[in-house]
């Protein structure tokens, strides 16, 4: 097929994706490159909210403390304080656009989530990512020199490297067209990883099946940094049920008084005063590592979030989504607890950036969860997320509308001319559900050095494996997605063997003290 020419390529529709999008497409010709439908990423799940100074009360340095706080040291300051200081402004945009952000009284109510010190998070009732997502697709839908791929899964980048033209830097992608399965070509001088995150290496995860980490994979193998990949935020509420998908309880709902208790056959008493002054308010990773230990201390497959105190109707005002889920499932949450426990839900680590998300390859840019912008630091503070995607997405489109055009060469086609169907399918299924099920046993809450190791030997055999499977047979998207899960798998054990301490999201049993000296862990491409 002829080559696709485009001055940026955006992969991903998430949040920062769409962003990028809405921001390039006045100047640019943007191809979007999303390997389901728009509306598939992570983005579409967040329910809680989006954090920015906008009370009177708060203030930019309080929320910037706050971020440092939750990031247990690692946080870069000049990256926390550039997104704090432009969120507002984004907030604003999102006004612009038509999000229904949820009002009291003729002003943006505001709440408040674990770890922030004042309410400052905006919202759309309990499903603000839906509410944004469907806004913004309506928008890049109708809008000018934006050119939409579903159904197209990105394979590699295209790199001066792998060509024999080491300075020319990032030139394309190869992506899959699912439906065809053929491998098209796109070049551009432009391209922006926007992929999310990696949660599906992990057995029980509240991000949906899109989360492969095939950014990251991408850019590790294109000669990116990455870092910080062992700080896995696991979710401290997801649902527990057996007939729901790991659907999220959002933070919102212990910002609202809701309590943590055991289970009646436990004693049904609230635990989390015990393990932080606190209590439900603490950060993610405290609360996550308390409900993890009062598990295995008592036995139980889950505890109990109870916000019951609270009227029927504001339950509906506020958590109307929730409310609905869980009453399908025979839960009601106006009159009994809701069963949760902790699942993997946010990648804090990434593809190393600046603060025009530039890589270490020229032309190619990571933002969103794909990215380690240097904002999270050892633990994402609630809600700081899309602000962040909106925030480094106008970022990377300024910083491309400022540079000047390059030349680009002819770019290789795909060629499958020697490989063939795989005649064992059930190898790539088997492996992806032993990946995940030992990353969750091996890498999970808590960790120890015996457990990282059993995980990297099991990794290097897999990835011997894949690495057969990948040269020998046609592409499939569920080779892609294992082929990337594998690599970020690696690169999280990597980070969490090189980090000899305990601090944030990683946990350890050899390492229970933290090191004096705070310092992010960055993997270096020439130590593959």
């Amino acid at each position: 097929m002829a080559l696709l020419d485009f001055d940026v390529l955006i992969i991903g529709s998430g949040l920062s994706g769409l962003s990028a999008a809405v921001h390039l497409a006045r100047t640019h010709r943007v191809a979007v490159i999303t390997k389901r439908a728009l509306g598939d990423g992570a983005s579409q799940w967040a329910q809680g909210g989006i954090a920015a100074v906008l009370a009177q009360s708060d203030s930019i340095d309080s929320h910037v403390q706050d971020t440092l706080v939750a990031g247990a040291g690692l946080c870069d300051l000049a990256a926390t304080r550039f997104v704090v200081e432009h969120a507002p402004e984004a907030i604003a945009w999102l006004q612009t656009l038509g999000v229904p952000f949820t009002e009291e009284n003729g002003l943006l109510h505001l709440t408040r989530e674990g770890g922030h010190s004042e309410r400052r998070i905006v919202h759309v009732t309990d499903a603000t990512g839906a509410a944004v997502q469907r806004c913004l697709i309506d928008v890049v839908r109708h809008t000018p020199n934006i050119t939409l791929f579903e159904g197209h899964m990105l394979v590699d980048l295209i790199a001066g490297a792998r060509l024999g033209l080491a300075d020319a830097g990032c030139m394309g992608v190869h992506a899959l067209d699912v439906a065809a399965g053929e491998v098209l070509t796109f070049r551009a001088p432009h391209t922006i990883l926007a992929t999310g995150g990696a949660g599906k290496v992990y057995l029980y995860t509240t991000n949906p099946d899109t989360a492969t980490g095939d950014g990251i994979a991408a850019a590790w193998r294109a000669g990116c940094r990455v870092s910080n990949m062992e700080f896995i935020q696991f979710h401290p509420t997801c649902l527990h049920h057996p007939f729901a998908k790991s659907f999220l309880i959002s933070e919102a709902v212990r910002g609202e008084g809701g309590q943590l208790k055991l289970p009646a056959s436990a004693g049904g008493a609230r635990f989390m005063p015990e393990h932080d002054e606190r209590a439900e308010l603490a950060p993610r990773d405290v609360v996550a590592r308390a409900i993890d230990f009062e598990m295995k201390k008592h036995g139980l497959d889950c505890v109990h979030l109870d916000i019951s105190h609270q009227s029927p109707a504001f339950l509906e005002a506020h958590f109307p989504n929730i409310l609905a889920r869980c009453a399908t499932l025979g839960i009601d949450i106006t009159r009994e607890p809701i069963p949760v426990v902790p699942a993997a839900h946010y990648t804090c680590g990434g593809v190393v950036v600046d603060l025009a998300g530039h890589t270490d390859v020229p032309g190619l840019y990571a933002i969103g969860e794909t990215a380690c912008t240097g904002l999270h630091g050892a633990n994402r503070l609630a809600s700081n997320s899309l602000v962040e995607c909106m925030v480094f997405a106008r970022a990377a489109a300024q910083a491309i509308a400022t540079e000047p055009p390059r030349a680009l060469p002819d770019l290789p086609t795909w060629d499958h001319s020697r490989v063939t169907d795989a005649d064992e399918v059930v190898v790539i299924s088997h492996n992806w559900d032993e990946l995940r099920r030992f990353m969750w046993d091996y890498v999970g809450i808590v960790r120890t050095n015996k457990r990282l190791e059993r995980a990297a030997h099991r990794i290097a055999l897999l990835s011997r494996e894949i690495d057969e499977f990948y040269g020998n047979f046609r592409i499939t998207p569920d080779l892609l997605e294992l082929r990337n899960l594998v690599q970020v798998a690696d690169l999280i054990v990597r980070c969490a063997l090189a980090r000899h301490e305990s601090r944030g999201l990683h946990f350890s049993r050899d390492y229970p003290g933290l090191a004096d000296v705070a310092e992010p862990t960055v993997l270096l491409p020439d130590e593959r």
